[in-house]
């Protein structure tokens, strides 16, 4: 008995999962910088603050000593290097944090701004 071969196209071999389009994030989600982000997912600041006072929070919040002993223990595990890797291990070091931790961040954020620059 003979078996007929039945031609078969790449495009029917493909699952038909693989023909749909990944629906695309909403731009302007990418618009927001990651530090604005991560700083609103903690709470630490509104959504409509402004990017530049944004940025001014989180250089406040990196150089704050809890976020930094928290930072290198997560920047030792991964051994980060590069720049992004320093708004993960942020992100990552507030993850880590209790909310007592980040209110009491959020209040010492808070103090540094109105301490007023003789």
């Amino acid at each position: 008995m003979t078996r007929l071969k039945k031609r078969v196209s790449i495009v029917q071999m493909k699952h038909p999962r693989q023909n749909k389009r990944v629906p695309r994030t909403h731009p302007s989600a990418l618009a927001v910088p990651s530090y604005h982000r991560i700083l609103v997912k903690h709470g630490l600041i509104e959504k409509n603050l402004s990017i530049p006072d944004a940025y001014e929070v989180f250089l406040r919040v990196g150089a704050d000593p809890e976020v930094q002993k928290l930072r290198r223990k997560v920047a030792r595990g991964n051994k980060m290097k590069h720049v992004p890797a320093l708004y993960l291990a942020t992100a990552m070091a507030l993850q880590g944090m209790t909310k007592q931790e980040l209110e009491a961040l959020k209040l010492r954020i808070e103090e540094k701004r109105v301490i007023p620059k003789h």
